[in-house]
This record gives structure tokens, C-alpha cells and sequence, in this order.
């Protein structure tokens, strides 16, 4: 297991609350000579859903939960039946119910997220400049970037948009 004292203890902080301290290229620029040629390669190609490397397969196991129960409960919600077999976890089923019923979709991107990063904390545990905290860095970057793909403005434009199509419809009728 590789050390990388210098590299992580120089990375800024990551936050749900807060701003992107840096993009996910800006952090492979720091690790491309700091990190062993296998990690480079490992983290050059993380997605959400990988589960290749130090804690990635830790993470797709939560994360294939996470999204199974989301789409569980969606296609609830829709009135539809979800005919894939999943192991249910209570807590990631309250989780995920208190993010569907948030106010918008960005306050419930925020309530997975806070989640996500809680439990990418758990599963780094004890670790301290290793390769389970570069890529649990990693992944929570990933996140971020995710998350940073969402615009408040832009989204209401839609909503008003799509509303005032079917208004238009309403009053046609």
C-alpha cells in the first residue's frame, strides 16, 4: 500500500457545502507524479460506477444499493412495479425516501450527496495518506462534479418553460 503524505495533505478540503476547490483534472494534474502508474491509470479512469481499485469496490457495492433503491422508490412513486431483486437497507431506504420528498431536485441531489460523503468517510475509517484516502478524495470529487453539473437557474427556466407549455394546453382545452 502506497504513502502519499505530500500529495494528500497538500489537496484542499472537500465540502458538500461548499464550492469545487478544484476539477477532477486539476487533481489528476497534482497525482500524475506523485502517484504510483497503476493508481494513475485506476483514477484516470473513475466514474461513480467503477469498481477497480483501493475502496472502489467498497464504494460500488453502497452505491449499487443507493441507486437500486432510488430507482425502487421511483418507479414507486410512479405507480409502477420494480421487478428487480435488490438487499434492502433500511437506512438507505430512509435516506432515499427524505430525498424524494425534498422541496426540489436540488435540495434532494444535496441530501444523497451529504450521504455519500458520510459513508465514503466510514468506509476511509482510519486510513491516513494512503491509497484508500486518494481515492475515497476521488470519488468525493467525482460528486462534487456531479453536483456542480446542476444549475438552479437554468432548471427554473425549464420548469417555467414546461409549466407555461402545459398551462397554454389547459386553457386550450
Amino acid at each position: 500500500m502506497a504513502s502519499y503524505y505530500y500529495l494528500i495533505a497538500s489537496l484542499p478540503e472537500l465540502r458538500t457545502d461548499g464550492d469545487m476547490p478544484m476539477t477532477y483534472g486539476e487533481f489528476l494534474h497534482c497525482c500524475q507524479s506523485n502517484v504510483s502508474d497503476s493508481d494513475y491509470e485506476l483514477l484516470k479512469n473513475l466514474t461513480l460506477s467503477s469498481t477497480e481499485g483501493p475502496l472502489v469496490d467498497e464504494w460500488a457495492k453502497f452505491y449499487g444499493m443507493l441507486q437500486k433503491e432510488l430507482s425502487y422508490q421511483r418507479s414507486l412513486n410512479l405507480g409502477k412495479s420494480y421487478s428487480s431483486a435488490y438487499d434492502k437497507d433500511g437506512f438507505i431506504s430512509q435516506v432515499v425516501a427524505s430525498a424524494l420528498s425534498a422541496k426540489n431536485p436540488l435540495e434532494a441531489e444535496k441530501i444523497l450527496l451529504d450521504y455519500e460523503f458520510d459513508n465514503l468517510d466510514s468506509l476511509v475509517g482510519l486510513h491516513m495518506f494512503d491509497d484508500y484516502v486518494l481515492f475515497g478524495y476521488a470519488i468525493k470529487l467525482k460528486l462534487l462534479e456531479r453536483l456542480n453539473c446542476f444549475e438552479q437557474t437554468k432548471g427554473q427556466a425549464e420548469f417555467k418553460s414546461l409549466f407555461d407549455g402545459i398551462q397554454q394546453r389547459v386553457y386550450s382545452l
